[in-house]
């Protein structure tokens, strides 16, 4: 049996990304963005959930991230989950969730 780990988010960036580029002319890109989920409570009342995501990018996907997004854009990422564990100073074990991008799209809002 096959799984898939493949995650497609739209929504808007949190602040314009952060790209580092390396000796050997890679780059990576990092940025968060925010999802909003709008619903009817069981009351009848409307409300919503922001959630907030880590995504990076490599290569050629980092530099047309790195030319075309800024902090607002609205976008449509797919790509896959990794989460990462390490140990803080104080000897914590913390656990990071990134989405790691193989698409950006950058969409127009609807009006």
């Amino acid at each position: 049996m096959s799984t898939t780990n493949r995650v497609q988010l739209t929504g808007n960036l949190g602040k314009t990304p952060e790209v580092k580029s390396f000796d050997n002319g890679g780059k990576l890109a990092r940025f968060t963005m925010a999802t909003k989920e709008e619903y009817t409570t069981r009351t009848g009342e409307k409300a919503s959930d922001t959630q907030w995501h880590s995504v990076i990018a490599w290569g050629k996907l980092a530099e047309k991230i790195e030319t075309e997004l800024q902090k607002g854009s609205f976008v449509s990422v797919e790509g896959r989950l990794v989460t990462k564990n390490y140990t803080d100073k104080n000897g914590v074990k913390k656990y990071q969730t990134e989405v790691v991008a193989n698409d950006v799209v950058l969409n127009q809002k609807a009006a």
